[in-house]
């Protein structure tokens, strides 16, 4: 099969491109580099069955023909990590909401399903252990950037729900915790990669808060397992 996968240059799609390829598929990965690196890629370049596209999902016409080319699109291009939500507020919303706009309309045109990466992050500040689909919503102030990104992927979420129960659009959401593993960088606040580094520069590990709180999380390799077994 012919797999499109946004945001493929990036920490988890690099992974899953690798997994799709190794199991005899084609994949094109389309994606602007703004946080993604050909760095994560470049070993699948002289293959046959990769294709890189440098552009951006805000390009209507571009990601258009590209879902059009593909019997599956995994849309997992965004803004990421705290630190580029905070500086880039602006762009942040636009790329994550009108960008799975784009996808998602380009999708129902070429009648291709879609899978949507969200995030953790739409559950705020709820505090529960168990968290589930239809886990409430507990955010602070929009005022405050720190919040734009839940908020933009809450409505990536409602949109695909809206294109699925008005057009039938076959569509799948994977919200994604705290994935670690190898490729991943904390130029963008993943915490992991940032108390190795520190560590291995024998600086003080930077916690915020009074350190009590508690994370989930899961290796690139399991996550991807688990994204490829519903396909």
């Amino acid at each position: 099969m012919k797999f499109l996968i946004t945001g493929g240059a990036g920490f988890i799609g690099s992974h899953l491109t690798d997994k799709l390829i190794g199991d005899g598929h084609e994949v094109t990965i389309f994606d602007n580099l703004t946080t993604g690196s050909k760095i994560n890629f470049e070993h699948n370049l002289n293959k046959s069955e990769f294709k890189f596209i440098n552009e951006s999902i805000l390009d209507y016409a571009l990601i258009s023909k590209s879902v059009e080319n593909s019997d599956h699109v995994i849309h997992l291009a965004a803004a990421v990590g705290v630190f580029n939500i905070v500086n880039h507020p602006l762009y942040s919303l636009l790329l994550n909401i009108h960008g799975t706009e784009n996808v998602l309309k380009a999708s129902l045109e070429a009648n291709k399903e879609v899978m949507l990466a969200s995030t953790s992050e739409i559950y705020g500040k709820n505090s529960s252990e168990k968290l589930n689909e239809n886990s409430d919503r507990i955010l602070g102030s929009p005022l405050i950037s720190r919040w734009s990104y839940a908020e933009a992927k809450a409505i990536d979420e409602s949109l695909a729900m809206a294109y699925w129960v008005e057009y039938e659009l076959p569509i799948r959401i994977v919200r994604f915790f705290n994935t670690v593993g190898p490729r991943q960088v904390g130029n963008y606040g993943m915490v992991v990669p940032r108390f190795i580094g520190q560590a291995l520069r024998n600086e003080p590990i930077t916690i915020y808060g009074d350190g009590k709180q508690t994370r989930c999380f899961a290796h690139i390799y399991d996550v991807v397992e688990g994204l490829v077994r519903p396909v």
